[in-house]
């Protein structure tokens, strides 16, 4: 088949284009030329283009594509998109976010509303991808969104315990530093390995009839307490990493003010996989504590530590 990704030279595409490649699959890529590309004998396989991302050269460059399956792992412009390549298209896979669905009570969370979202630019990316749906079915095309939990493993920064992605945060936790949490420290924090968020997408083109017309959760087996979470980076960095509890006034008023950092003890992100386990046969690779392994090694690799 011929492929398109938007977004293919980021964390979960890195991991996603040498799935497709190993198939014998026509993959293009489109990357803005950030980030570097693979350079190895599997991505010499791959076009890749550079192109800005939503611009006017960009739509109508892949208004020219004619490809049989269109990934969008960026998303920010994915509605505009979809009408720019629905008429060639056959199946239009979206990333999204479990954030999109909202703080929930339940847990396992599956994939629905459960209360607004908090942030704005995800939903209306998460009203962009329920109108494609509506839309994909009326058009005829298949349409599939995957709902990643946090994106943890090699390529990135991971989660820290201030709720961000700070490389000087990993550093205090190297040395042992306090970590303030919210009580009782039993928030739900689910990181997955970037190779698995890309599994979700691989399955869904593997098997476009069983991921027509729906929105896949994946994630690791399990997740962990935002206690465990600090515990295993204590483990990792072979320290103490003392947590100090605090009410959740405090914590989201004073020690960490920004939603966007407390949020991630706030919301369980502790995804549902039933659905995608049933329909395409997921099976996550790494544990939440082997994909923050994974991440760490990286950073160390990479100079960051």
């Amino acid at each position: 088949m011929k492929i398109f990704i938007v977004g293919g030279t980021g964390h979960i595409g890195k991991q996603l284009v040498p799935m497709l490649l190993g198939d014998g699959h026509d993959v293009t890529v489109i990357s803005s030329g950030r980030t570097a590309v693979p350079q190895d004998d599997v991505w010499r396989k791959a076009n890749v283009v550079v192109e800005k991302y939503g611009g006017e050269r960009w739509i109508e460059f892949i208004g020219q594509q004619n490809c049989e399956v269109f990934i969008d792992i960026l998303g920010g412009k994915a509605l505009a998109t979809y009408d720019t390549v629905r008429s060639s298209c056959k199946h239009f896979v979206a990333c999204g976010s479990q954030w999109m669905f909202g703080p929930s009570q339940v847990v396992p969370v599956p994939e629905r509303t459960h209360a607004p979202c908090l942030f704005d630019s995800y939903a209306q990316r998460y009203a962009d991808l329920l109108q494609m749906q509506e839309q994909a079915a009326r058009d005829g095309i298949a349409f599939t969104a995957i709902m990643p939990p946090n994106i943890c493993g090699p390529g990135k920064i991971p989660l820290d315990g201030h709720g961000g992605r700070g490389i000087e945060v990993h550093k205090s936790h190297q040395r042992g530093e306090p970590v303030f949490l919210p009580e009782l420290g039993n928030t739900l924090i689910g990181p997955c390995d970037a190779y698995d968020v890309a599994q979700g997408f691989y399955l869904a083109v593997s098997q476009r009839d069983a991921a027509d017309g729906h929105l896949f959760n994946v994630g690791a087996e399990y997740a962990l307490t935002s206690t465990q979470f600090i515990q295993t980076y204590a483990a990792i960095y072979g320290c103490s990493i003392p947590i100090e509890l605090c009410t959740w006034q405090d914590y989201s008023e004073n020690k960490f003010p920004e939603v966007g950092a407390h949020y991630h003890f706030q919301a369980h992100m502790c995804p549902d996989l039933t659905k995608i386990k049933t329909q395409l046969s997921y099976q996550p690779r790494y544990t939440p504590e082997e994909t923050m392994q994974r991440a760490v090694d990286w950073m160390k690799q990479q100079s960051l530590l």
